[in-house]
């Protein structure tokens, strides 16, 4: 390192020194609140730290809400505090103060005739199932955080996460039983991420298409609706792969898709496809696996194939408690993992063979970015 870098970070720790005793300095603290321009960013950020401490409790008024079904409960029609009562199997008394407390964060609002009825964020909640389907889900990774360091010092995995996500490691022997509820997950919260991967990427340039870890096909079929002239295939585990058929079929476009039936990880994948799309799969798996699919991949597609990459990324601008905050813990309770920046999986493509990637601009890079890698 040259003698100005370290000039520069020993300026750098001094100033992030300084800048942490001065915030940390309780004079300080009370100094800002007597200056109008300054309260207003005091006030910011304690509501910040507020709704950081209280956050598992804003989850636990969205899963109650779920579990009881009160959103769409309050779609048809304004109801009274006493009719929700009756129908929640509560107190009177317990059903307004969930009702308030949903109040406070935009999911129900009380009308002037003293009825409840929808609020603006339980509107936008009830048009996307999925969102409804992942806070239930959820209730595993609250059980796996209630001992958060512990959990870090286990080294991952071995909970409630771990044991649902299982199968995905056993060699593709899961049964229909095992993969079930993994699979209605995945297939009830791809549409958004589908919708924006779609309008995002032409996909009419190629002539077939392999979704590899496709579960159900909720992304295939949805591809296949939308590029009529695309051969498409899909690639997961057999008992996978069968629902796929089934949920394809009642989609009206199964006999678009070739299902191929078998483990990415001890598989070679099928060639004759010019685009191979890795859906909310690569973060799921950790450095060595995920160089091994990629290395399948680049040994399946032919030379100028090209590689789609579409899940959350960590390093998003804006959303970065989202990638390394959310889906880091998330996956290290899951035992396999990690989410990584745009530059990390760009050198593991490169390590593979691919001889250029870019990234392509998503409407909603907090749900799911793009990177596209060429096979040489």
């Amino acid at each position: 390192m040259s003698l100005s870098k370290n000039n520069d970070n020993s300026l750098r720790l001094r100033w992030l020194a300084w800048r942490n005793q001065w915030l940390a300095n309780p004079a300080t603290q009370r100094a800002m609140m007597r200056l109008p321009i300054m309260r207003s960013i005091v006030r910011f950020r304690a509501r910040r730290m507020f709704d950081r401490v209280t956050g598992f409790t804003y989850s636990m008024i969205l899963l109650a809400f779920v579990q009881l079904d009160g959103l769409r409960r309050l779609s048809g029609a304004p109801a009274t505090v006493d009719a929700l009562a009756v129908d929640w199997a509560m107190a009177p008394a317990a059903a307004e103060r969930l009702l308030r407390a949903g109040a406070s964060i935009g999911l129900v609002q009380a009308l002037p005739d003293g009825r409840w009825t929808l609020g603006e964020e339980g509107a936008a909640l009830l048009g996307n199932p999925g969102v409804a389907e992942m806070i239930e889900h959820h209730r595993l990774l609250y059980a796996d955080l209630a001992d958060p360091v512990g959990l870090l010092r286990s080294g991952g995995g071995g909970g409630a996460l771990h044991a649902y996500w299982h199968y995905a490691g056993e060699a593709g022997q899961g049964g229909q039983d095992e993969v079930s509820a993994y699979s209605r997950l995945m297939a009830a919260t791809q549409p958004f991420v589908a919708e924006q991967v779609i309008g995002s990427y032409r996909f009419a340039r190629h002539r077939a298409m392999l979704d590899v870890g496709g579960g159900e096909g909720a992304f295939a079929g949805a591809v296949a609706r939308a590029v009529p002239g695309l051969q498409l295939g899909l690639f997961d585990l057999p008992a996978v792969g069968e629902r796929a058929r089934v949920r394809l079929a009642a989609a009206g476009v199964a006999d678009r898709v070739t299902i191929h039936g078998g483990s990415f990880l001890h598989d070679p994948l099928p060639g004759g496809y010019d685009l191979v799309t890795l859906v909310r799969v690569l973060h799921d798996h950790d450095d060595a696996p995920a160089m091994q699919l990629l290395r399948s991949i680049y040994a399946a597609l032919p030379s100028g194939g090209r590689l789609l990459i579409a899940e959350p990324m960590a390093g998003t601008r804006g959303a970065e408690a989202s990638g390394d905050g959310y889906f880091g813990l998330y996956l290290w309770a899951m035992g396999s993992g990690r989410p990584r920046r745009v530059d990390e999986i760009g050198a593991m493509l490169t390590t593979c063979g691919f001889n250029r990637f870019k990234e392509i601009a998503t409407p909603l890079p907090l749900n799911v970015r793009i990177i596209v890698a060429t096979r040489a």
